[in-house]
């Protein structure tokens, strides 16, 4: 007698759990999903830890520079540019202010370098050095520099201008500032409170004041302040702004994605599934709206509804359905002739009931996978909307709208055009990545 083999069946596994793990086995598409829920958290939970409000403007500190160190820059003028003409090699001669510019005098033993004005652009407290002329030998020169946004000499200047009073000096200690001012007339001490109006002071209180009452001594506490993507053109924080701006354009993306899908969904099941007639009918309406110029839908819309963030739902979505219907209109005319479709009608089921039922179900695979190439579609046509002027406005911001802004500050100011780019085009990159993986894990000719 031979003993029997028996074999155990292996376990059935459904089109979603095997597409899961197809899906898994696909690394850009899975990391890219990561990312994608990455920002889509950093974006929504992010803003409330920044140190900044998305709206709030800090007046001393209007295009500062990314940096991971805090603002204002500690320094004085005149050791930074003592510091500076060392570093270059050459002797300070003399330096005088001049209708808000900086004029540096300089000589040395040799000639002197045609681009000694980067070591006083590296300073805390110069910026946009140039040379004004040099002696024909080359051994001395007159440098032109403006005092650096950001830097603690700035912050002093400000301040001191709402005052009306004039500076006498000012030094840094302990974490305050000392500011020496005087008057040619009796000072009033409530105009310290123009000094706490800064960006950069607060908690302001008379140190000293003269018997004639025509000079004090202000001792103000800094403000420390970290701005780790910059700020824009008025002062507002650029870290906080694109995260913000990220809410907007990921919930336009998803949001008049759906739009377009449930409306497509149902439009091209519809048609597909009655045929005949009905069928050629709502095509016609098909072919009509793909036929009107999409700019010129969403500008109508415009001139009728105005600008608001609900009107972009409307426009977007109310175009991508149609690519959506007739995708899955041509997925319904195939599935209508499926066995089971046909036993449900032989069992009595209604049209309605099978619609539901059998036909929409099974459409899911060609809709998830279009769903996610439709977002980052929609993105960039919301982004191009923006940079025209017709998409999200003011107060509101998305990364189109940063990077309509940032474009035209790209010479001094390219940062703000970086960042808003750098998280659109990789969110973009990310969701075409997850669209190809899905289309792959959804296949059913690779089970």
């Amino acid at each position: 007698m031979t003993d029997a083999v028996i074999l155990s069946a292996a376990p059935a596994r459904s089109l979603w759990i095997d597409a899961w793990q197809r899906l898994k086995s696909n690394k850009a598409a899975y990391f890219s999903a990561i990312y994608v829920v990455l920002v889509t958290l950093l974006c929504i939970v992010g803003p409330s830890f920044t140190p900044h409000g998305f709206s709030t403007i800090y007046q001393d500190y209007t295009r500062v520079p990314p940096s991971v160190s805090h603002y204002p820059k500690s320094g004085t003028v005149d050791n930074e540019i003592r510091n500076a003409a060392r570093n270059a090699g050459s002797e300070l001669i003399g330096w005088k202010e001049e209708d808000n510019k900086i004029v540096i005098n300089l000589q040395s033993n040799g000639r002197i370098d045609d681009d000694i004005s980067r070591h006083f652009e590296q300073s805390l407290v110069l910026a946009y050095a140039k040379i004004l002329k040099k002696s024909p030998d080359g051994k001395a020169a007159v440098l032109e520099a403006t005092i650096e946004v950001g830097s603690l000499e700035n912050s002093v200047r400000n301040a001191v201008v709402r005052t009306r009073l004039a500076l006498v000096g000012w030094e840094e200690k302990d974490g305050k500032v000392l500011f020496r001012l005087k008057s040619a007339k009796t000072i009033d001490e409530r105009l310290i409170v123009y000094i706490d109006r800064s960006s950069t002071f607060e908690n302001s209180v008379i140190a000293e004041k003269a018997a004639d009452q025509l000079s004090m001594t202000v001792s103000s506490d800094i403000e420390r302040k970290y701005f780790y993507f910059g700020t824009d053109t008025i002062g507002r924080d650029l870290l906080t702004r694109t995260l913000v701006a990220g809410r907007v354009s990921l919930a336009i993306g998803l949001l008049a994605g759906l739009v377009a899908v449930v409306i497509g969904v149902l439009y091209g099941a519809i048609s597909g599934f009655a045929g005949g007639k009905t069928d050629e009918v709502m095509m016609r309406v098909v072919d009509i709206l793909y036929s009107l110029p999409f700019i010129f839908f969403v500008i109508m819309l415009v001139v009728f509804f105005g600008r608001n963030f609900i009107l972009m739902f409307i426009a977007v979505g109310a175009v991508l359905w149609l690519d959506m219907a007739r995708i899955v209109r041509g997925q319904t005319l195939s599935i209508k002739r499926m066995e089971y479709v046909q036993a449900a009608e032989a069992m009595g089921v209604s049209r309605w009931g099978i619609l539901i039922r059998h036909v929409v179900p099974n459409l899911l695979g060609p809709v998830v996978i279009y769903m996610t190439l439709l977002v980052p579609q929609v993105i960039i046509l919301e982004s191009f909307l923006s940079y025209l002027g017709l998409g999200v406005q003011e107060p509101m911001a998305s990364w189109g709208v940063l990077i309509s802004q940032g474009s035209k500050n790209i010479p001094g100011a390219n940062w703000l055009l970086f960042f808003p780019s750098f998280f659109l085009t990789t969110t973009l990159f990310a969701l075409n990545f997850i669209g190809d993986g899905l289309r792959d894990a959804l296949d059913p000719k690779d089970r």
